[in-house]
């Protein structure tokens, strides 16, 4: 539900031209970003919450809870600020065009400065997914997308009273949906009605657990660092061919990670299960959990896949009418998906690395195949060898195959059994 915010801001967006959807693209890559930090903390909110229901210790979770969002507002609002104040300078460090910086930094702007609501509807459903308690996420995230998909429309193309506002209108419906969704989330916690309530007392600074979660989420977060950090440069790469190009790749990962998000929420769930197994002292339960998530999204990726590769045309052309933005979205999406299966390794096992407490592994795999492999051959396939946009395209699918057996290699030698939270 969360990728829904930004394939219904290029769905719309998609009518305004090239442009356009480039400005998306580009702002989406430099929130993407920006959410390695919440990212990073929910990967730690999540670790240790679930540790703490495993252990039977509700009080305990309850406190750990209110750490985590705090400690979240305190990183998050100045991240933004900053965003705000840098967004035109940002977007010109990433090749944008004079059309695109026109409508991209008040888009930008905006964007950037919700990051503080980004932050907690990320750790508010990691603390919720840390209890077993899913449902209420996913309930505040149809709210927070109905919404946004109600609003979108309105405010980009105008109604009545309401004027055009165009690309900037993307941002405010997609700012007011995400909003609506962090408080409902929070009557939901304060409530206490679920699996985990938030109390007064549990408003107090406890050291040792901000401690336990900075370890955690710092190894996390430099993790998706690594990660997010090299799809920028990739970006970057491709934003060199023009704009169409930059639109289609664009187009492209959005389908694709769209596609990818029931793929997501078993990787959660892989991450919550080895925790909450790891607490109540079962190894084979947790190693259980990971390879049976990690074959089931196997089996998903492929039959996406297959769909990706028959039905490219008429999918990527039911959000675009431009052929040359059209040509660069097909060839994205049909040369990714020729290793999409293999990527469910990479979805699933960093997630069950973390909530066992390892978060050492899946950096350093990151760190190796992202910036030493992935970004390297994208350069070297692009430019001098002349494959132009494809060649970016190519270094992606040939990652994504590399990345998950190498994660599914390491996760069978079974050292992050050993990890204690």
């Amino acid at each position: 539900m969360e990728s829904v915010f930004a394939l219904v801001d290029v769905l719309f967006v998609s009518r305004l031209g090239a442009d356009a959807i480039a400005t998306v693209g580009l702002t989406e890559s430099v929130l993407t970003l920006f959410q390695t930090l919440p990212l990073g903390l929910a990967i730690g909110a999540t670790a240790l919450i679930a540790r703490r229901v495993g252990q039977k210790d509700a009080e305990r979770a309850g406190r750990t809870a209110v750490q985590a969002l705090g400690l979240g507002l305190a990183l998050s609002i100045p991240v933004g600020l900053a965003g705000a104040v840098f967004a035109r300078p940002i977007l010109l460090a990433l090749g944008a065009a004079p059309g695109v910086l026109e409508h991209g930094v008040p888009y930008a702007r905006l964007m950037l400065a919700s990051f503080p609501i980004i932050m907690l509807l990320f750790l508010i459903s990691a603390v919720l997914r840390g209890a077993g308690d899913a449902t209420t996420s996913m309930r505040a995230l149809w709210l927070a997308n109905t919404v946004n998909i109600v609003l979108a429309p309105l405010f980009i193309f105008g109604l009545g009273p309401v004027p055009a506002m165009g690309v900037l209108g993307a941002a405010v419906a997609t700012t007011v949906g995400r909003s609506t969704g962090v408080v409902y989330q929070l009557h939901r916690l304060l409530k206490g009605t679920g699996r985990l309530a938030l109390r007064r007392r549990h408003l107090c600074v406890e050291w040792d657990t901000l401690r336990s979660l900075l370890k955690l989420s710092g190894g996390a977060t430099f993790q998706y660092l690594l990660t997010m950090s090299s799809w920028l440069i990739l970006m970057r790469i491709v934003a060199t061919f023009g704009s169409a190009a930059l639109a289609g790749y664009t187009l492209a990962m959005r389908v694709l990670l769209f596609a990818q998000q029931p793929t997501w929420g078993l990787s959660h769930a892989a991450g919550t299960l080895v925790g909450q197994s790891l607490g109540a002292g079962d190894t084979d339960r947790a190693e259980r959990a990971a390879w049976r998530a990690s074959f089931y999204t196997l089996g998903f990726l492929a039959a996406v896949a297959l769909g990706f590769l028959v039905f490219a045309d008429p999918l990527i052309h039911s959000f675009t009418t431009d052929p040359e933005v059209g040509l660069h979205a097909t060839r994205c999406l049909r040369i990714v998906s020729c290793s999409l299966a293999l990527y469910a390794f990479v979805t699933v096992l960093p997630h069950a690395f973390n909530g066992a407490g390892d978060t050492t592994t899946p950096t350093l795999v990151n760190l190796v195949f992202c910036w030493g492999f992935q970004l390297p051959l994208a350069w070297l396939l692009a430019i001098p060898l002349g494959w132009g946009p494809s060649g970016a395209f190519a270094s992606i699918a040939i990652t994504y195959g590399a990345l998950g057996l190498a994660s599914a290699a390491l996760f069978r030698r079974g050292q992050w059994k050993l990890r204690h939270v």
